[in-house]
């Protein structure tokens, strides 16, 4: 394409002259000191790219969520450079003296317990120190779990619009998905993926059926396993199936966009308004409820109230 660059021929099979050779052979000095990012199998074990076998082979030191996790894995595949935890609690501490070993010439890989590193796992801090210190960052490219789950939910794949794991705590669970809400209101249109626990699952999609409304959805779990299972569905049948079927494994959920005819944020506030109204609520407590389901200062929704209230009277 005009205007690019290309660093090999234009077939893409080039080899990187800053990596060791394709293949399985032994820790190869072809690998470029830095950091490396190596996304590891979500599940099946099987999974994992044969160019990061190579670069963990070649690796001086592998940094993992969990060592218990990791080794196995590496045992698996003939693997044995040396490991250390880098994990929430510990990254920050850890930054300098990785920094120092990498400025030394190093090769550090990156892994996490399952996936693409950072992406919702720990290694943010230590990959942008790196970039910023000028050492080289790369990565081997494999299995994503939200990727995965977008693609075989059946919802449009694109654009999509990644979350993580929403807040654990009811409120700021609510007054996240609000945001997305509002956010939707001001045009935004994304199917929406999200990780969740599965001791948290039920009320998470009791959540989102609350936030959203009757939206297409699919809950993915133990992708690549045995028991590999996507359910599609609408928000509020899975949450009723998940309210009576508790859920194990790692889980994605999918959640539909919204339609393009769907109220905006002013429209959904004033049908929340007078829902709590009709039933019987105060004009400050409707305000106050509304508030809190969308996220919205209570201030600004008791305005809007009493606006109703005096257009209807």
């Amino acid at each position: 394409m005009q205007g690019e660059e290309h660093s090999g021929p234009e077939t893409g099979q080039d080899e990187d002259p800053r990596e060791a050779p394709s293949g399985y052979g032994g820790a190869s000095a072809g690998l470029a000191p830095g950091l490396w990012l190596v996304a590891t199998p979500i599940g099946n074990l099987g999974d994992l790219p044969p160019r990061a076998v190579v670069t963990l082979r070649a690796a001086d030191l592998i940094l993992c969520e969990d060592t218990r996790v990791t080794a196995p894995l590496l045992a698996r595949h003939g693997i044995s450079a040396p490991l250390s935890p880098l994990h929430d609690h510990n990254e920050a501490g850890e930054v300098p003296r990785l920094l120092e070993r990498l400025r030394g010439g190093a090769r550090l890989a990156l892994v996490s317990d399952a996936g693409t590193p950072l992406v919702s796992d720990p290694g943010f801090r230590l990959a942008r120190a790196a970039m910023e210190a000028g050492i080289h960052v790369s990565g081997v490219p494999g299995p994503n779990a939200a990727v995965m789950a977008l693609t075989l939910s059946g919802l449009p794949p694109l654009p999509f619009l990644f979350m993580g794991f929403l807040p654990p705590k009811e409120g700021a669970r609510r007054e996240a998905i609000a945001r997305l809400r509002a956010a939707e209101g001001a045009g935004l249109s994304a199917t929406l993926v999200f990780f969740e626990a599965p001791h948290r699952l039920a009320e998470c999609l009791a959540a989102l059926a609350e936030g959203f409304g009757s939206r297409p959805a699919a809950v993915a779990r133990e992708l690549t396993k045995r028991f590999e299972e996507v359910r599609r569905d609408s928000l509020p049948a899975l949450a009723a199936h998940y309210a009576a079927h508790a859920a194990r494994g790692e889980i994605v959920v999918v959640v539909g966009p919204a339609e393009a005819d769907a109220p905006s944020g002013a429209e959904e506030v004033d049908r929340r308004l007078r829902e709590a109204l009709a039933g019987g609520q105060s004009l400050r407590d409707a305000a106050a409820m509304v508030a809190a389901a969308t996220g919205l200062p209570r201030r600004q929704v008791y305005a809007r109230a009493l606006e109703m209230g005096r257009d209807e009277g």
